[in-house]
């Protein structure tokens, strides 16, 4: 039986004070490649500064789908859901990272 692929959606916080979202399958490669310049645009122009949430999907369509919704939010939301999850991570062993 052929294994099924994880995908995760993840929010960095850039050196501007700006959120930058995105999916992968590998978040610390994809997390290296925009701190090096490489990873896309807006990270080029606005460093990364550390990786703020990470939420692991089933699907590639799920985790595009989750990247729109949190695209959508207000800075002041993603900064919520940021904080959340860095609540959460400290009380849980099995987050990705």
């Amino acid at each position: 039986m052929r294994r099924r692929r994880a995908y995760y959606v993840y929010m960095l916080l850039c050196s501007d004070g700006s959120y930058y979202t995105g999916y992968t399958g590998d978040v610390a490669s994809r997390f290296t490649e925009h701190w090096k310049g490489i990873g896309a645009r807006y990270t080029k122009m606005r460093r990364p500064e550390k990786l703020v949430y990470v939420e692991k999907l089933e699907t590639r369509g799920a985790a595009m789908r989750k990247e729109n919704q949190i695209k959508s939010l207000t800075h002041a939301e993603k900064r919520d859901l940021a904080r959340k999850w860095r609540y959460v991570k400290g009380k849980s062993s099995r987050l990705p990272v």
